[in-house]
């Protein structure tokens, strides 16, 4: 067994946040309307296969597609240059009023542009506008190296810190 770190991090207002904004016309932010579960699927995979992102490996594509036509799942995608960069899904809590920002991430590609930035600060943003009270998200040992660093960057604070088992 091995032992790693998990932090769950929130952010409860609008007002917290520290803005990232990237000059640049060609980075969009798009709330995905149709759904695709191949979409999601693919990110997770394209971005999970570096961070051991494993819980949904064994899904199937009814699983994929239950997922994914849930009312309280929302899926965002980065656009650069009109091309995939990366996505966030988030899940809303209607009796709690907040959203957990529930996958993250920005493919390989693109990353060390300053991308996880303008998309964590585009996620919380939204969440606000969106109605939110609190948004939310947990990170790892395994996630990117600089995933806490930005977190915390954008104003989230640490409410939870565990150490879980997993195996090596």
């Amino acid at each position: 067994m091995r032992e790693i770190n998990r932090f769950y991090l929130e952010i409860k207002n609008i007002e917290e946040l520290k803005k990232f904004n990237l000059e640049n016309n060609e980075l969009k932010v798009k709330l995905i309307k149709k759904i695709d579960f191949n979409l999601n699927k693919f990110f997770y995979k394209q971005i999970g296969k570096n961070h051991r992102w494993t819980d949904r490996l064994s899904w199937n594509d009814n699983m994929w597609v239950n997922y994914v036509s849930d009312k309280s799942v929302n899926t965002f995608v980065l656009m650069y240059n009109k091309n995939l960069a990366g996505y966030f899904e988030r899940i809303y809590n209607k009796q709690s009023n907040e959203f957990e920002i529930a996958y993250f991430g920005i493919l390989y590609e693109y990353r060390n542009k300053k991308f996880g930035a303008y998309l964590l600060s585009k996620a919380i943003e939204l969440s606000f506008k969106d109605g939110a009270k609190r948004v939310w998200v947990h990170t790892c040992t395994f996630d990117h190296k600089n995933a806490i660093k930005n977190y915390l960057s954008r104003g989230m604070k640490i409410f939870k810190e565990e150490k879980i088992k997993i195996p090596a």
